[in-house]
């Protein structure tokens, strides 16, 4: 009877990857509820001590037109023990992406080398070299927040070793952006 919660550990997760992914897209958050989740990976661990799921190498998820890819996903878990009978449920409550991290949609792109996702906050974090791009449009700094139920974002460009924003001559450690005027009319 040891299948029961490892399977019970793979389900939570997959349902949690599912909460995640419907963030993305808010105006159709019912409609890809009902959208079967694909996840590849070379790797899996279920963590139950630790209530996680580890996705390493090459890790692909898809849900509708989200994607997410990355080296590493680990996805972090609270369960709800007092739902007295067999299944016992789950929340998301934060997941980790490391190392060439893409997040696409449509024609959003997103790049960095990590990506935290909190889901009390509903914020996501995307670190180390992080950019972003809206069809030509692109913005570039040091960390990209997304705080998703304000639909408002910060860019913060590198610090400097004395803990200052670099005041480099408009090149390195500097917030970058790039707009152009026509991608509005499209």
């Amino acid at each position: 009877m040891k299948l029961r919660p490892r399977f019970n550990t793979i389900h939570s997760a997959l349902l949690l990857f599912a909460g995640i992914l419907v963030l993305f897209s808010p105006a159709s958050a019912v409609e890809n509820q009902q959208v079967p989740i694909h996840i590849e990976a070379d790797r899996m661990v279920s963590q139950e001590k630790d209530n996680s799921v580890i996705f390493t190498g090459n890790v692909d998820a898809r849900q509708g037109d989200l994607l997410i890819r990355t080296d590493e996903m680990t996805v972090y878990y609270i369960q709800d023990d007092s739902a007295g009978g067999k299944k016992a449920a789950s929340e998301v409550h934060k997941l980790i992406c490391r190392g060439n991290v893409q997040i696409s949609q449509g024609d959003w792109l997103g790049t960095g080398n990590r990506m935290d996702y909190y889901a009390r906050d509903r914020k996501v974090i995307l670190s180390g070299d992080a950019k972003g791009w809206q069809g030509q449009n692109m913005v570039a700094g040091k960390t990209i927040t997304y705080f998703l139920d304000e639909g408002r974002s910060i860019v913060e460009s590198p610090v400097t070793a004395e803990g200052k924003p670099d005041q480099g001559e408009g090149k390195a450690g500097r917030v970058k952006a790039v707009i152009h005027p026509d991608a509005a009319k499209k």
